[in-house]
């Protein structure tokens, strides 16, 4: 039976070659299923324990003053470790501190076989959310008391293994004979594990009953598992028997609360739908609007044999949908329907390309782990959705690239793939579906695409509909960048021995011979310059918006500059337009040499590997070609109500440079190409009046002719009770002093957040005071009273900032654009929002500015047609973070006097719900704050 040790250190530091100690040892020892002993002890380390070691493990001087050297439990350590393999979370860090401590001490180091749980977790839990101990161990459900101390955490990481274990004893023998075949590529040396539970396997069914697994050209996969019928469809309830005291919600679900507001969304929601007309519905936080619309869609769909589309903006309001509201729905009605969410196609993996992949050596460690993530994942997602899995390297790794599904065409004889691809699962069960859950972009995407992706339903729900003209703006318009074209190139696999078009020539040249090698080379040649002159072009551009540049800066800190296509007037544009009609040129010609020896193949009867090379192929020039118009359109053709500008990295690549064109305004075409295609669509969002209007959405929009109907259903809180609006009047204007603007903002931040002990969301309209603010509060925060958590200078996702903020006491979070909505921090976590700047778009907002430029053409005022309104629901979204429940209170802090001071500040308040505004100097709205909140 084999012998596992699992060990923890506690240390000094990280580097044991520069002398850091460690201070306690946990190991335990694991055989078969069971844990048979344990072992744990302070280690004098002869060594001061640094303060932050200490507040760390909770380990101190004091525990450590008797402890024994590590020599003398040197022998006892490796009598346990004898014939064993040494197990450890993050294995690289605790067997370098064991084997220096027994260098020093004058004994053999460890060379026996290890494993690292870290890696592990990783291949066989491929959906986990992190991979720290901590965080493993509440995702498990495993007990861990003391956490950073060496016996708790050796305890858990011997459960983590015995999970570890058990489910790769689970795993099919289809599964143990890849991962086998990849194994010589882990940090881990589980092959002789994996070899004998391969061993001891019966090869697999085609279907096992029991699991739902299913095996398909070599690859385990979940079985699929088709909709429900949607059944007693007459038995449906009126809204009203489902929104009132006694109906079927509160029945059933015990958190029910009945909201004034609910009942008449809901059938604002039905009258639009039934008489095919667009309804405009703002509802306040705290409002019910999901369920508001959900239920009269459902009930439409289900009676009309009609679909319903829902589009969402973010991610989180698709699974809080589809993981909350739909089960919810499904468990209160008393018959089913049938629900989708469907994404983009890049968003779905697929397990032809995967199958490719797998044929060949791994790349790199990174795509090794990611390889093997995926075959455990196969065996659990249903979906196959990137979302579901924490993926090495990420979405955006050069492994999803290659796996990730796209356009390409299957062989004939691959038409197999095409039933079990998770892509044309979604879109089939998309075509069954009640209701489908989307997303704004894919919604946008598809009315632009001539291949239809989601079905043609006349009956849509916008929920966060705030956002529709920015999104429409982006996918309606282009984008192409260098990295963008490179990667179309690569594709082609010219150059790259493990590329399409190398692997057909290789197939070529062996089986055929019918090209010769001199037109092997002029491709190579030719490939070669068009790399060049692409090279070159995105140089250029890159150069020319350096020295153009409008001394404006992105958030993301890259130069900008707006330009014209065929009008830029200079020499060094008429040099960039030559560049691209070369690289046009040269792509032309090799597009028609890359097309014979597609046709000539497919003519010749190829294998079928050979064929589906073929069809990658195809689909790679084809990209190719659109990649090639697009940069051709966006630097060579102009349209009147387009907005061009380039952006290239201030630090970056020389070559990396960014194009964007966008339609300034895009009220005809939403108007022309989406309103009055659909016979009824509902916009609904928390922020869609200025000053209870709905007058700018609708212009914006396009609605104005179409007459929608219109209903404001405001927030049920207490915000007179519940909220205090405070604006200092004394901080200095940061027209007038921007240095000491911002050194007031971070010396309020600092004192309001004594007084709030933490718990503060402070919103910024640019990362470039965000940062200045923040190092201004960590210079003061010597101590570390606070947790300052600032976005862009943390590392980590949206998410990640937020879940560490949540996590920590007396934290503070700094965050911009993505911090103003669709963040939800409830309770005792968030009692203090500070809006530091009215938030107006920056000046280089090329899009903005053009909108602008339009409305002053007309004769209006851009200011209070475009930037006002715009700014005020923006606004709205911030000031909704503070207030997520009923029981919540807390205080909004604006320290932009204009909100009080300017003409136009009435616009903002006057948008808001009913509640105190103070305008007093800072002293006293710190007392104002202490008195509230206390």
């Amino acid at each position: 039976m084999e012998k596992f040790v699992v060990i923890d250190t506690e240390t000094t530091g990280n580097a044991p070659k520069k002398g850091d100690k460690i201070i306690q040892i946990g190991a335990v020892v694991v055989e078969g299923d069971r844990i048979v002993d344990t072992f744990s002890t302070f280690v004098q380390p002869f060594h001061d324990i640094p303060v932050f070691i200490q507040q760390l493990t909770g380990i101190t001087e004091e525990d450590v003053k008797d402890a024994p050297p590590f020599k003398q439990i040197a022998p006892q350590l490796l009598e346990m470790l004898e014939g064993a393999y040494f197990v450890a979370h993050n294995v690289p860090f605790d067997l370098s501190f064991i084997n220096e401590e027994l260098k020093r001490a004058g004994f053999p180091s460890f060379a026996g076989p290890v494993i690292d749980t870290v890696e592990c977790t990783r291949i066989l839990f491929p959906s986990a959310p992190g991979y720290q101990l901590n965080q493993l161990a509440a995702w498990l459900d495993i007990s861990h008391d003391r956490p950073h101390q060496a016996d708790s955490d050796a305890l858990v990481t011997a459960d983590l293994w015995l999970m570890l274990s058990k489910k790769l004893a689970d795993l099919p023998a289809t599964t143990l004979q890849s991962l086998l075949s990849l194994s010589k590529g882990f940090e881990s040396d589980v092959y002789t594990i994996l070899q004998s539970l391969y061993q001891g396997k019966k090869s697999d069914e085609l279907i096992n009953e029991e699991t739902g697994i299913e095996v398909f050209n070599g690859l385990a996969v979940r079985a699929e598992t088709g909709q429900p019928d949607a059944e007693n469809r007459e038995l449906w309830p009126e809204e009203g028997i489902f929104f009132e005291e006694k109906g079927l919600l509160a029945a059933n679900w015990e958190k029910f609360e009945v909201r004034d507001g609910q009942q008449e969304m809901a059938n604002a929601v039905k009258e639009a739908l039934v008489n095919h007309e667009h309804v405009l519905l703002e509802a306040g936080t705290g409002s019910g609007k999901t369920l508001s619309y959900l239920v009269p869609a459902l009930r439409f769909a289900l009676e009309t044999n009609n679909q319903v589309i829902v589009s969402t903006h973010t991610i989180a309001l698709q699974e809080q949908l589809m993981h909350q509201e739909i089960p919810l729905l499904k468990k209160v009605l008393p018959f089913s329907f049938r629900s989708v969410l469907m994404k983009g196609r890049s968003n779905y993996l697929c397990l032809r390309k995967l199958k490719q992949v797998l044929s060949m050596a791994p790349a790199t460690y990174e795509e090794t782990l990611a390889l093997s993530q995926c075959l455990v994942w196969m065996l659990e997602t249903e979906t196959g959705d990137v979302e579901e899995i924490n993926l090495a390297g990420g979405t955006g790794s050069s492994f999803w690239e290659k796996v990730k599904s796209d356009e390409t065409v299957y062989a004939e004889s691959s038409r197999n793939w095409l039933h079990h691809e998770y892509y044309h699962r979604a879109r089939e069960k998309a075509g069954q579906a009640d209701v489908i859950i989307t997303n704004h972009a894919l919604l946008f995407t598809d009315i632009r695409s001539d291949q239809h992706i989601l079905p043609s339903s006349k009956y849509v729900i916008i929920d966060e509909a705030h956002h529709l003209d920015e999104l429409a703006s982006n996918h309606l318009g282009s984008k192409l960048d260098y990295f963008q074209v490179n990667q179309v190139l690569n594709r082609l696999g010219i150059v790259d021995k493990t590329g399409y078009f190398s692997l057909l020539t290789m197939y070529e040249q062996t089986n055929i011979q019918h090209f010769s090698p001199a037109w092997y080379q002029r491709r190579l040649d030719h490939f070669a310059l068009l790399k060049y002159e692409t090279d070159e072009l995105f140089r250029m551009l890159s150069q020319y918006c350096r020295e153009k540049n409008e001394n404006s800066r992105t958030d993301v800190g890259r130069l900008m500059v707006s330009y014209q296509p065929g009008a830029a007037g200079s020499s060094y544009w008429v040099t960039i337009e030559e560049t691209v009609r070369r690289v046009q040129l040269l792509l032309d010609e090799e597009e028609q040499a890359w097309l014979s020896f597609y046709d000539y193949l497919q003519e010749v009867e190829p294998t079928k590997q050979a064929k589906q090379l073929l069809q990658d192929f195809h689909a790679a020039v084809l990209e190719a070609r659109a990649a090639c118009h697009t940069l051709f359109t966006l630097l060579t053709e102009k349209d009147d109500n387009t907005v061009y500008w380039m952006e290239t990295d201030v630090k970056g690549a020389a070559n990396a440079a960014y194009l964007y064109a966008r339609p300034a305004d895009v009220s005809e075409l939403l108007a022309d190409q989406f309103f009055a295609k659909k016979r009824s669509v509902v916009l609904t969002s928390a922020a869609l009046t200025v000053r209870g209007s709905f007058e700018y959405v609708m212009n914006k929009w396009g609605l104005v002719d179409f007459g929608p109907r219109t209903l404001r259903c405001p927030s049920p809180y207490d915000y007179a009770n519940k909220v205090k609006l405070l604006v200092p009047e004394d901080i200095t204007a940061i027209k007038d002093d921007e240095k000491a603007f911002i050194k007031e903002t971070a010396e309020f931040i600092y004192h309001g957040a004594s007084i709030t002990e933490g718990k503060m969301l402070v919103l910024f309209t640019s990362f470039h005071m965000l940062k200045k603010a923040y190092y201004q509060l960590k210079k003061w925060d010597e101590a570390s009273n606070f947790t300052i958590i600032a976005q862009g200078v943390n590392s980590g996702s949206r998410s990640r900032l937020m879940k560490s903020f949540k996590q920590h006491d007396n934290a503070i979070l700094l965050g911009t654009s993505a911090f103003w909505e669709g963040i939800d921090i409830p309770g005792e976590d968030l009692s203090c929002l500070i809006i530091v700047r009215l938030p107006f778009s920056p000046p280089r907002d090329p899009v903005e500015n053009a909108r602008m430029e339009q409305v002053r053409t007309q004769g209006g005022s851009p200011f209070y047609e475009v930037s006002l309104p715009q700014a005020v629901l923006r606004f709205k979204q911030g000031f909704g973070r503070l207030i997520r429940h009923d029981n919540d209170k807390g205080v909004v802090v604006v320290l932009d006097k204009r909100l009080i001071q300017s003409s136009y500040g009435s616009h903002f308040t006057e948008s808001l719900p009913a509640l105190p505004v103070i305008h007093e100097p800072v002293d006293v709205i710190l007392d104002e704050i202490a008195d509230f909140l206390t």
